[in-house]
């Protein structure tokens, strides 16, 4: 009968503990998952990356003063990483936080957010000083085409610095919400599982140990002489 009985209760217990999970599962708001918030950080970044390999600033010269190369285009084509060489460096740097919040702890998430903050915050105002002064920034490509600087010409801008704005202060949006979703998230390592482990021998009757929580925890109970099944 005791065979039976400690069967029985394994299989409720079980139960209860995917009730139970699955239950906190649902109750994380979609917008605090993880994975959700962590692609969109990335999305943003590489969306801020891309608009500096397009052109940002067309800058329209007489055709005498470039070269053959130059002349044969509409206009001098000016790139978002020439006119806001910052930028592209910044994205990296807001790409590279938003990956190491996932496996980050609570106090680094802290930190991370500050850095991409940073990171977004720089984005916007060099992005903007393009905005606002499109000829000062085209002023490096004028003269690496032309030899001349401090002429006045006309520039046009294109639309990827209103995008790089708009991806920058979305990045800086996303990145304030690490830390309160960073409570939803759970970080178990094998820490945590030895420590559950005995608890959960325990329960279930103090027979069998509990399983354990990945493979570097199973080689961790071999090498204890312990057998992970």
């Amino acid at each position: 009968m005791g065979e039976p009985e400690a069967t029985a209760k394994n299989t409720v217990k079980s139960t209860v503990k995917s009730t139970v999970k699955s239950t906190k599962r649902s109750a994380v708001p979609g917008w605090a998952r993880k994975s959700t918030l962590v692609l969109v950080i990335a999305a943003l970044a590489l969306a801020v990356f891309g608009t500096t390999t397009q052109t940002w600033l067309t800058v329209h010269l007489d055709p005498t003063q470039l070269g053959a190369a130059v002349a044969s285009q509409d206009g001098l084509q000016v790139q978002g990483s020439k006119a806001a060489t910052t930028v592209t460096a910044l994205a990296l740097v807001a790409l590279a936080g938003g990956l190491a919040a996932s496996i980050a702890g609570r106090v680094a998430r802290w930190v991370i957010t500050a850095i991409i903050l940073l990171a977004a915050a720089g984005i916007v105002a060099a992005a903007a000083v393009v905005l606002a002064d499109p000829l000062a920034a085209a002023q490096g490509s004028i003269a690496a085409a032309t030899g001349i600087s401090g002429s006045s010409v006309q520039v046009d801008v294109t639309v990827f610095p209103v995008l790089a704005v708009v991806a920058g202060a979305l990045l800086g949006l996303s990145a304030l919400a690490i830390v309160p979703a960073g409570r939803y998230w759970k970080t178990r390592t094998k820490y945590d599982a030895a420590a559950a482990g005995p608890a959960g021998g325990t329960a279930a009757g103090g027979n069998a140990p509990a399983a354990p929580a990945d493979e570097i925890d199973s080689w961790d109970r071999l090498s204890r002489g312990d057998d992970p099944t």
